[in-house]
Parts: C-alpha cells; structure tokens; sequence
C-alpha cells in the first residue's frame, strides 16, 4: 500500500477521520466504507488508483473508528452523513470528483450524485443499487413483509439488543459477517428464516477463521475500528429509514445522470433483498454499467479484488481520466 497521510478534519459539526494517498492534483477519488466494516476495507483499491494517478480519500464514516459518533440516532440520516463529505469536498475546493461507495456507502455515493450534480463527474455503488425513493420508508415495507418473521434490519431498529449482541466479542461478531455474507456459504444463509425473537448470529456458521482475503493484519483493523466504542454508532445508520425518507422528499423522482458503475457478487444476500431495486435502478441511473462478480459475496472489492479494480480502473479512465487520459 502506498504511504498514507492521516488527518483528522472538523466538518459538519463532527471530526471526520481521513485517510488519503497519491498525488495531491491528482483527481479526487473517494471510498465510502459500508458496514460492519472500516477505511481499511479499500486497502486492495487504494494501491492500483494511486498508480494510476488518482488522489484517493477515504474515511472513517461517522460511527466508525476515530471519527465522531453522536449517540442520537438522528445524527445519521443520508443527508446528514452526504453533509460529511460535502463539508471536506467544498473546504478542499474539490470541483470535480468521483464517489464510489459499498454497502451503506452505496447510498451515499449515488445521493451526492443527486446532491452535487455538477461536482460529481461519475459514481460507483457498490451491493446496494439505486432505486430512487420510494412511496412509503423502506422500513414500514419490511415490518409489513417480515411480520412475525426475524429481519436483520428490524432486529437493528431497538437500540440495545443488538449492541449487546455484537458488542459482546467484537472479533467473533466481525468474523461471523464476513464468513456468512461472503460466497464460503449458500447466498441466503444470512436471510436464512428465523422467528421475530430470534438474534441475528442464530443459526450461522462459526468458521473458527478469517476469509483468506482477510489477514490477521487488516482484520487488526476492522477490530480497532469499533474497540471502545462498539457498534452503536454503526447501527445508527439503520434507524434512519423514516429521517431518510423525510429528508429526500425534494430528490423524490429524480434520476442518477453522471455515468455510473454498479457491480454486485453472484452470491451477496443483498442481491435477494434488493431484488426489486436491481429491477428498478436501470430506469432511474441513466448512464448505466453494471457487472455481477461470479463466485463472489457481499464483500466484493475484497473477495475479488483485481477484478473490481479491472472494472473500477476502465470506467473511471473512460469517465473520469487523470490529466493526458483519453474520454
């Protein structure tokens, strides 16, 4: 990995802890992490972007690592969070940028795409697609759908349970994430059906190991990223459905325009879950490529990482060139 310069910045009413690499009049290229996860999470891209010229900033999101995490779960609606990167974005004099986000990072790319229509030249999402917002928040949908049945989104909404489950061993909890949304087990496993009262980690598998994508070193990382602090801040994110919904009533209906990539992993859960919004999102991100991964789960840009970083590096050299690059 290339040399990494680390800042601690004040923006938005919080510090937002920033990773960053390559040549400072390089264009800017941010990593948005999703969950459970960590700025370390882009390791395997920071290196081939820096190479190609790009000046790559990640950070920690709020909730995460030495970034604030506000108690109140009202802290951590999307506008809120896009608020984040905008305030470093406009402090940097940033007036061209591209945004690529995973899992809950997704959502945050493709909303500063609408957000920032004429900084954000081309965007990346990541597992969860883009469907525009929908008639009612999403979570009243899932209350409906899942009733009497265990929704790991549901289960997430009561402040307390869940922090008392993941909390309780952080490295078995990480662990336990990693092995059953990845493609090591049938694609359902993590949806797999449990009552209401269940708890999230009932009925999956305990490997006992890391993924061999992820060594002792970087899993290090994704530990110090919640020690201390636990997932509080981290499950915030998924109590904002109905904030969400109320705060992007003026984006209601409108569509993604910049040229964007979209690449998901045969054998990710959130293919299933999002199974209508895959359907929806070629109607509503006009400029679309998008790409399944074979044999791969919902951690992507590590379980295939060349392969990401092959796609990642040709749209942006056909969307977002570095200087002496061709459109």
């Amino acid at each position: 990995m290339p040399t990494l310069e680390h800042q601690l910045i004040d923006a938005n009413g919080i510090t937002l802890s920033l990773y960053s690499a390559g040549p400072h009049d390089g264009p800017p290229v941010w990593l948005l992490h999703g969950f459970p996860e960590c700025w370390h999470s882009w390791r395997k891209q920071i290196g081939p972007l820096v190479q190609a010229g790009y000046r790559v900033l990640v950070p920690e999101m709020r909730g995460y690592g030495r970034s604030s995490a506000p108690q109140d779960s009202q802290a951590y609606d999307l506008i809120t969070v896009c608020g984040d990167i905008q305030a470093v974005m406009h402090a940097w004099h940033q007036q061209e940028v591209c945004v690529v986000g995973h899992d809950w990072g997704a959502p945050i790319a493709w909303h500063l795409a609408l957000l920032e229509p004429q900084r954000v030249k081309a965007v990346v999402g990541m597992a969860v697609p883009f469907a525009g917002r929908p008639k009612q928040p999403a979570i009243e949908s899932m209350r409906q759908h899942f009733a009497g049945r265990f929704n790991y989104i549901l289960y997430f909404q009561q402040p307390g349970e869940a922090e008392q489950e993941l909390d309780a061993d952080i490295p078995r909890t990480l662990r336990l994430m990693m092995h059953n949304s990845s493609a090591a087990v049938p694609k359902d496993l993590f949806l797999q059906d449990k009552p209401a009262g269940a708890m999230l980690f009932d009925g999956m598998q305990d490997p006992g190991e890391l993924p061999d994508w992820c060594s002792p070193e970087a899993f290090a990382e994704y530990v110090r990223t919640f020690e201390g602090r636990g997932f509080h801040g981290a499950l915030n994110w998924y109590r904002n459905f109905e904030r969400n919904w109320q705060r992007t009533d003026k984006l209601a209906g409108q569509k993604v325009e910049q040229p964007a990539l979209f690449l998901i992993g045969d054998k990710d859960p959130v293919g299933t879950l999002e199974a209508h919004s895959l359907r929806l999102m070629p109607r509503l991100v006009e400029r679309l490529e998008q790409h399944q991964l074979t044999d791969c789960g919902h951690w992507l840009q590590n379980e295939k990482a060349d392969e990401v970083n092959a796609l990642l590096l040709d749209f942006l050299a056909r969307h977002y060139p570095v200087a002496g690059g061709s459109l």
